[in-house]
Formats: structure tokens, C-alpha cells, sequence
């Protein structure tokens, strides 16, 4: 590794989840309130609706609130996790799409910019220049969402990038457009979530009544779509994604489930509220908040999943070495590895040469270097210790067959191959066979 390891306790994979969920989950409200603010501004001059009016300049002050300081927040603890835990990756990121990163700050710079003038132009500004300043809002935040959806579904499916190299076959990868309707949709609907929690506390039954029933419309509508769009979506994604996924160890398709349960329960919900949508409690619209949450992170969660054995598909494994010598890895690739050892070409570590005296030490170095981004010790996230007792591995020469049997298998596998030598792989095994025996 050319960077230190960040050892978490729980699982740094898991701490990149939980971060990047929080923040896609507020993010995508942001798009989508960018269109359902103007929208709903434009329908209440068209009806002479004073009512719809004032909530939404109320509502306004909750979504700049919600979206520039929670949204922030999260998007600077996803620089900051993903370059600490994987920043071999980040490093990679940056340099092939510096100019899509560049692009999307510019937008994220004036979306914030429009969001504070949206807010604060209300009865200072005439209708014509508010309504072009919340058109400025949406299309500046979709344009951040269109380049970063670029870049995360490059991560999936790099397609043809791998052998040409180009900016835009990469970015415009198979999956980039089924993934941005998909991405689109679910804004629109967040949005609808979000103006719930608003509308549910308004005391005017009258008013209440009818933001409920426009709020609810922008859900029903929107998840009438998505499965369309998932289908596509899904269609899109390489077979060999899909077997890798389901194979031996299956930690992604056994949530799919959850996808379909929290989607059904969301749209579920949002029609019950237009039966009677002047009685419509806050309990059951933080229900639909939190149906949707769990939409939106069993998505998120499955993308990232599916990815395995790679952080960047057919470029990097998981684990941050290299699939292929590439320029700039810095001796970090499955050949050079194989040929000189993982302790020779790593930078950070302790141990260079193994004995008989550190071999366990050596083993643990090891693990750190291949294991970590993936696994914990004992009790956390992707636990090794309580993985190997399940499949009753305790023995070093069992064990050591079993890394052996990662370079070879083609498919069905979510695990990177082992790079390093015998004897390295021998020291590995050694070290797993110990964290079975503790007490």
C-alpha cells in the first residue's frame, strides 16, 4: 500500500455506507426540490393560492436548512472517509475526471449560491426573477448529479474505459443512463417525502388537505416509474456482475428484497394519504420518510456491494491493488506483487522479511494490507474471526488452501485473489488460523 491502512473498528466499509447513504439521501431531496420548489411556486401564481404560497416559503427555509447544511455536512464526511479508508481509489477517481470533479464543484458552488438568493429574494424579488433563480437552483443541482452519476456508475461498469482510456467512453459508461433515471425519479419522489413532513403539521385543514394530495402525487407518480427504470437499470449491468454477486458468498442479492419491501411500502403509504389527506398525521408521514430512507440506502447499499471484488471494475480490487500493471500504481498491482511480495512493495508496514519469529506479526501486516477494507477481527462488519468458525477453518494448511483457491476462481467470487508470495500466503494463514483459536 502506498498510504497507511485506517483500521476501524466496526468496518470501514461499513462507515463509508452509513456516511454515504445519510448524504444521498439528502442529496437527492435537494435535486428533486429544486424542480418541486419552482413547480409548486408557478402552480400556486397560477391558482391565486396565497395558502400554498406562504408554506412554501416556510418550506423553503426547511429545505435550504436541511439541504446545505446536513447535505454539506455528508458530502465533506464522503471526502473524508473515502480518502482515509480508500485512498488509493479517490486518488484514481480524481485524476481520470478532474475536470467532471472541477465541473460539478462550479455547480455545487452556484447551487448553493441560488438556494441562499431562492430563500432569502421571497417578497424582495418579483415572481419572473424568483422563479428564474429557483430554475438556476434546479438546474445547477442536477447538473451535479448528472457528472457524479457519471463517476459512481464508472466505479460498476467501466466498459470500454479499460482498454481505450477515454474520458467519455468512461463516463458514459453502459450503465450512466439507465442509473441517472433511476437517480432522477427517486429525487422527485424525496422530494415528495420531504414536503410531507412540512404539510403534516400545517393547522389548516384546508391547506393541509391539498399540499398533502400535491405532495403525495409527486411520490405515486415517481414510483410508478422507477420500476421501469430499475429494470433498465439492472438490464444494463454486465452478467458477470450479477454471478460474482450471487456466487459463494452472496452479501448483495440476499438484500434485494428489502429494495422491493421499503419501495411497496412507500408507495403503499403515499396512497393511503390521498384518501383522506386532511387527517394525514405527522406519524404517518415520518413513516414514508423512513420507508423511503430505507428505499434509498438498500439501493445504495446493493451498488456498492455488487461492485466486489472491485472498488473500480476490471481497475482495482477492493482491496486497492491493481487488476493490471497501469501507469502511476506504483509497483501496486496482482503481478509485481505476486513476483516481489506484498511486505517488499507496500510503503507502509513494519516487516520486510518473514521468520519463524514474526511470522504471526508478519500475518497480521498482511491481513491489514489485503484484508482490512473488507473485514474486521472479531465482532464488527464482515467479522473474520466468526466467518472462519461458521466453515470450521481453524487449521493454518486449511486455510492456506482456501487463499490458494482465490486465485482461480473465475466467477461467483466477491473476494480479490491473494498477491503475494508463498510464503507471505503461508504467514496469512498462520495469522487467521490464531484470531480462530483466541478465546
Amino acid at each position: 500500500m502506498n498510504y497507511p491502512v485506517w483500521e476501524v473498528w466496526f468496518g470501514s466499509g461499513l462507515l463509508i455506507a452509513i456516511v454515504a447513504i445519510l448524504h444521498v439521501f439528502v442529496s437527492h431531496f435537494a435535486v428533486g426540490s429544486g424542480l418541486f420548489l419552482v413547480i409548486t411556486e408557478k402552480k400556486a401564481y397560477r391558482e391565486n393560492d396565497n395558502g400554498l404560497l406562504d408554506w412554501l416559503k416556510q418550506h423553503t427555509a426547511f429545505f435550504v436548512l436541511v439541504s446545505i447544511v446536513w447535505g454539506a455536512v455528508t458530502g465533506v464526511g464522503i471526502w473524508f472517509t473515502i480518502g482515509l479508508i480508500s485512498p488509493s481509489a479517490t486518488s484514481s477517481l480524481i485524476h481520470i475526471y478532474v475536470w467532471a470533479w472541477a465541473m460539478e464543484w462550479v455547480f455545487f458552488a452556484i447551487e448553493v449560491i441560488a438556494a441562499l438568493m431562492y430563500l432569502y429574494g421571497w417578497n424582495k424579488l418579483d415572481q419572473k426573477t424568483h422563479l428564474w433563480i429557483g430554475w438556476v437552483y434546479f438546474i445547477s443541482a442536477y447538473m451535479s448529479l448528472f457528472l457524479i452519476n457519471g463517476i459512481i456508475t464508472f466505479m460498476l461498469t467501466s466498459g470500454k474505459w479499460i482498454e481505450t482510456y477515454s474520458f467519455w467512453q468512461g463516463f458514459f459508461n453502459p450503465t450512466f443512463l439507465p442509473s441517472l433515471f433511476v437517480r432522477s425519479f427517486l429525487s422527485f419522489a424525496l422530494a415528495g417525502v420531504y414536503a410531507l413532513l412540512t404539510a403534516a403539521i400545517q393547522k389548516d385543514k384546508e391547506l393541509k388537505g391539498r399540499l398533502i394530495t400535491w405532495s403525495s402525487k409527486w411520490i405515486v407518480y415517481s414510483f410508478i416509474l422507477l420500476p421501469i427504470m430499475a429494470y433498465w437499470y439492472i438490464a444494463s449491468i454486465p452478467s458477470e456482475v450479477w454471478i460474482n454477486a450471487a456466487g459463494k458468498m452472496p452479501t448483495a442479492t440476499r438484500y434485494t428484497n428489502l429494495v422491493v419491501i421499503f419501495s411497496v411500502v412507500t408507495f403503499v403509504l403515499a396512497l393511503i394519504t390521498l384518501i383522506k389527506p386532511k387527517r394525514v398525521p405527522l406519524a404517518l408521514s415520518v413513516a414514508i420518510f423512513l420507508a423511503a430512507f430505507g428505499t434509498v440506502g438498500s439501493f445504495e447499499y446493493i451498488r456498492e456491494a455488487i461492485r466486489k471484488p472491485y472498488i473500480i471494475s476490471n481497475y482495482m480490487y477492493s482491496n486497492s491493488i491493481y487488476k493490471e500493471p497501469v501507469s502511476g500504481d506504483r509497483g501496486m498491482n496482482v503481478q509485481n506483487i505476486n513476483e516481489k511480495g506484498i511486505l517488499k512493495v507496500a510503503k507502509w508496514v513494519e516487516i520486510r522479511e518473514i521468520t519463524e519469529y514474526n511470522k504471526l506479526k508478519a500475518g497480521r501486516e498482511i491481513f491489514r494490507l489485503e484484508c482490512r477494507s473488507c473485514h474486521t477481527l472479531k465482532r464488527g462488519y464482515r467479522g473474520i474471526k466468526p466467518i472462519l468458525e461458521e466453515r470450521n477453518l481453524r487449521d493454518p494448511a486449511a486455510l492456506m488452501g482456501i487463499l490458494s483457491v482465490l486465485n482461480f476462481i473465475p466467477a461467483e467470487n466477491i473476494m480479490p485473489p491473494f498477491s503475494g508470495t508463498n510464503k507471505e500466503k503461508e504467514a496469512l494463514a498462520y495469522y487467521l488460523a490464531s484470531i480462530v483459536a483466541e478465546k
